[in-house]
């Protein structure tokens, strides 16, 4: 029996377990390949491509998170193109967008069919890293013989999700590479860049989303996110980024109603609306007048008698 061969019977067997899928989500990705999608872990025929017009379609649809990228692409090839590595980001559906590879191991990625306008979906390829990252909507590392297709084996593949502003899956960003030295720890150190890299390509579509809004980064647990919110001038939040609906309990996805920032943070207080935004507004005409109160009423049109009133009732000091 050849090594293919061998890998195949293997997933077969592995996909055919209930409780091994139940186990192992690497289990359950085999399991969807083989019974959903109805793939054949043996099959040799080579990756399926779209045209140039249905690529050409894709990538304008793409433009903003492509024009984002590309710098952010060439960087991270520049510190793993020389170990035989290729950096791909693609749509949301798995289909290639760019590849950065070097002149050296383009005949290679060629030969894999990672190319732009190549199919990279798990309905397509079975369990990959693009595919599987789709997916399951998470960063993934499929190490050689973790692929579904017994042709695929040789590489190595890290991968990381793109959320869109909306929270919405726009795209995966990937690490491939072949080399048969290439080690597990060695690839859970091209994940870690690839996962900030995709971080990085998140948050700044995020922010070309919403140019006029203030972006307020909050904290989180999970240091891989991006918790990011836009809030306008009124402190009305005008969009969270996927980690940031996931903290504040807000829609997974899709636009978000109008509310305002200080119901998330909860800072809520008695008093009034009203008076929380009149005490806002005293607050930053002090601070602006450093603290002369006569020119702080001056600025906001009040007397200084007024001003000093109000400064009672809310309990400025």
């Amino acid at each position: 029996m050849t090594t293919a061969s061998r890998h195949a019977a293997r997933v077969v067997e592995t996909a055919t377990d209930p409780a091994a899928a139940a186990r192992s989500r690497l289990a359950a990705s085999w399991r969807r390949s083989l019974s959903h999608h109805g793939l054949d872990p043996a099959q040799k025929d080579g990756v399926q491509t779209i045209t140039q017009q249905a690529l050409a379609e894709r990538l304008e649809r793409s433009e903003v998170m492509l024009r984002i990228a590309m710098p952010k692409l060439d960087a991270l090839h520049q510190m793993l193109g020389s170990s035989g590595c290729g950096v791909l980001l693609t749509d949301a559906e798995g289909v290639v967008l760019d590849l950065r590879a070097g002149d050296s191991d383009m005949g290679v990625f060629r030969a894999w069919g990672l190319t732009p306008g190549s199919d990279w979906s798990e309905a397509s390829e079975g369990t990959n890293g693009i595919g599987t990252c789709i997916a399951e909507a998470r960063r993934v590392v499929i190490h050689r013989d973790e692929h579904f297709h017994a042709r695929n084996t040789a590489m190595s593949c890290m991968d990381a999700p793109i959320f869109g502003p909306e929270g919405e899956l726009i795209g995966a960003l990937d690490v491939s590479s072949a080399r048969a030295d290439q080690t597990e720890a060695f690839n859970r150190l091209i994940a870690a860049m690839v996962a900030q890299t995709a971080r990085q390509i998140e948050a700044d579509t995020f922010r070309a989303t919403f140019p006029e809004a203030r972006i307020i980064v909050a904290d989180a647990e999970d240091s891989e996110a991006s918790v990011l919110l836009a809030v306008d001038r009124d402190d009305l939040v005008q969009g969270a980024t996927r980690a940031a609906r996931r903290s504040f309990g807000l829609a997974s996805t899709g636009p978000l109603p109008a509310r305002p920032a200080s119901d998330l943070f909860g800072r809520e207080d008695e008093t009034s609306g009203f008076e929380r935004a009149e005490r806002a507004a005293m607050v930053r005409a002090l601070a602006r007048t450093q603290g002369n109160v006569s020119e702080a009423a001056r600025m906001l049109g009040v007397g200084r008698a007024t001003f000093y009133r109000r400064m009672k009732k809310l309990d400025l000091s």
